[in-house]
């Protein structure tokens, strides 16, 4: 977007926009002033012109006006966010760093800010100790410890289908104990679950402690084990993202059955396909699916699919008059199967870190959806993530519109509740203002989006005259994003940094991202995920070198905590390894998406290497 260099614009220019002029004036001198001191074309001067000059409710032009102004010059990826010194120190590589930055990068280590790119390579070059550190830093709770952290076997000696090596050999564990577990980080009276129904806007805000959870988990948990399913049994959850759906999915994994993520949206058909794939013996979903005034069918759709025995819950209320398939139960039914136990803790059944917690699919645009299993590892590196890239702390509130048939549903459950923080939940469509108000009414400190539901929040208006100051960073996925769209979004909460995150469901989450110690770029990644390395394939077919600038398809180092390592339903090593460069011996792992890396270090996303995939599509990236 073209427009005046910020040295040229006048009070006159401002009022324009449709601001009085007597308004337009006072922003003029404060424009003036930073300007004098921090010059009129430089990444301070936008800072602080984020800071003390814009807020929400001027047009969103004069935002525009103002940073297009400030970077007209600029070149690629100007940074629409920096850290401070004194903030970053709050967060948790932050802390970390000051407290072992030097024992993990020795003279390298000047402070957090300088020196996150060197304990990023530290993290790939050094995993027994980073991610030692990080799951000590989570308070990660092992039944039976590992071995250690990586068996570095790159062979397929034993039929291995991953060349990356085992993580935690020998380890033993529960993800879901330890979401519900007691440490450094919660008390039992912790507010851990939040929610609120679309309509309810004047409505309090319904709150669930830890306690509370913990004995909604554990109810489930053993009504489960009267059904008579052997251990490791599928057991499939098609609902929307709501506190049921979050007690239903840490019940199967406690109980040490296997999740199966169907979303919501899909027809019998779809919903038929992960069945059959997963060979599922149970599934829980409700009655109806309420959006507004509508009542979407969900159950009816299930039993078209000829599902296994069904648990349905009325959406509406405490009962439902539709007659149910013989065999399926309703909610209240099921949940009796257990009453005598209610008050009792369910013993969890710890696993070994290879056992898997849940299956999740591709999007299947094009075939049979991909199954991929996540292990007990997994959930670890969606936890880890989220404590080094958004820094999710105790007491944080993390939003992300999301569905537990997606990856990003099993993510904010373990993202949230293994950092200590607390599960924000809208049940209804979150493109309005009710969804809006909820972020405001709630104090939202983490807010993850897609960028088609920002820019129907930004063709709307819907935030307007809401408070979104409580929120420390915005997290995005699953679609290509646009810079105009970002600064818009980041304008909502007084320029709080946005923070891409790019994987998959066959990672458990991201292998590039952002960082609140690194300048962040507008729809641009600053730095590979910690643990993982990045190559991008040249036109030649080579391997560009790893700090140049460039565009090609993406390959992934083969070592990734928590990455898959089967699939259900294909061959993994045919998938992800065949044909692939060979690097330092070690085979690299395919993605399938073009990147660039800049000439300052960013990445962005091109989409697909192929054509199997719609660009605009679910698949992109997350």
């Amino acid at each position: 977007m073209a427009g005046k260099t910020l040295d040229s614009i006048t009070s006159q220019d401002i009022a324009a926009l449709g601001i009085p002029s007597e308004v337009a004036e006072k922003l003029h001198q404060t424009l003036l002033q930073i300007i004098t001191s921090c010059g009129a074309a430089t990444p301070q001067t936008w800072s602080r012109i984020s800071k003390e000059l814009l807020n929400p409710d001027l047009p969103y032009s004069f935002h525009q006006m103002m940073y297009y102004g400030c970077y007209s010059h600029f070149g690629p990826d100007p940074p629409a966010w920096s850290p401070d010194p004194e903030n970053v120190m709050l967060t948790n590589v932050g802390q970390l760093l000051e407290r072992r930055g030097k024992e993990f990068l020795g003279s390298r280590y000047k402070d957090p800010i300088s020196s996150f790119s060197d304990f990023q390579e530290f993290s790939v070059s050094n995993p027994e100790v980073y991610w030692k550190t990080v799951l000590d830093e989570l308070s990660i709770s092992f039944s039976v410890p590992p071995q250690c952290v990586l068996y570095d076997n790159p062979s397929r000696e034993n039929g291995l289908s991953y060349p990356g090596g085992q993580w935690l050999p020998g380890a033993f564990i529960n993800p879901a104990r330890n979401c519900l577990s007691v440490n450094d980080k919660r008390t039992l009276d912790d507010t851990v679950v939040i929610w609120h129904d679309e309509g309810d806007d004047g409505m309090p805000i319904n709150r669930m402690t830890l306690e509370e959870l913990r004995r909604e988990v554990w109810s489930v948990a053993y009504a489960l084990d009267t059904l008579g399913l052997e251990k490791g049994s599928a057991i499939a959850i098609d609902m929307p993202m709501n506190a049921n759906s979050v007690v239903i999915y840490l019940a199967i994994v406690l109980a040490g059955y296997i999740v199966v993520s169907i979303a919501d949206s899909f027809a019998s058909r779809e919903i038929s396909t992960r069945l059959r794939i997963s060979n599922a013996k149970a599934i829980f979903t409700q009655d109806f699916i309420i959006r507004g005034d509508k009542s979407l069918p969900l159950y009816s759709r299930v039993v078209d699919a000829q599902s296994p025995t069904a648990i349905v819950i009325p959406a509406g209320g405490s009962s439902f008059s539709m007659e149910l398939r013989d065999g399926d139960m309703s909610w209240h039914d099921f949940l009796q199967r257990a009453i005598n136990s209610r008050d009792d803790e369910f013993a969890a059944i710890e696993q070994p870190i290879e056992a898997f917690t849940n299956i999740l699919f591709s999007s299947g645009t094009t075939g049979e959806p991909k199954a991929i299993p996540w292990t007990n590892a997994t959930p670890l590196k969606a936890a880890a993530d989220a404590w080094c890239h958004m820094d999710i702390q105790k007491g944080d509130i993390v939003a992300w519109p999301t569905n537990l048939g997606w990856m990003m549903g099993p993510w904010l459950v373990y993202a949230s509740l293994l950092n200590g923080a607390t599960i924000a939940l809208y049940n209804g469509a979150p493109l309005g203002s009710g969804f809006a108000k909820f972020v405001q009414d709630a104090k939202v400190t983490m807010l993850g989006v897609i960028p088609s539901i920002v820019r129907t929040w930004k063709s709307t208006n819907c935030t307007a005259g809401l408070d979104w100051s409580s929120i420390r960073c915005f997290a995005s996925t699953g679609e290509a994003s646009s810079v105009d769209e970002y600064l818009w979004l980041m304008g909502r909460a007084q320029y709080k940094p946005i923070i891409e995150y790019c994987g998959g469901t066959e990672i458990g989450g991201a292998f590039v991202t952002g960082s609140l110690l690194q300048a962040q770029s507008l729809a641009a990644f600053s730095t590979p995920a910690m643990g993982c390395s990045l190559f991008i394939i040249g036109d030649d077919g080579n391997l560009l070198p790893q700090d140049a600038s460039g565009m090609g398809e993406l390959a992934l180092g083969p070592l990734m905590f928590g990455g898959s390592t089967t699939l259900l339903n294909a061959d993994h090593y045919d998938v992800y390894f065949k044909g692939m460069p060979i690097w330092n011996g070690k085979v690299l792992r395919r993605h399938g998406d073009v990147f660039e890396r800049t000439s300052r270090g960013y990445y962005r996303a091109h989409g697909r290497a192929d054509d199997t995939m719609n660009i605009g599509g679910i698949k992109v990236c997350i």
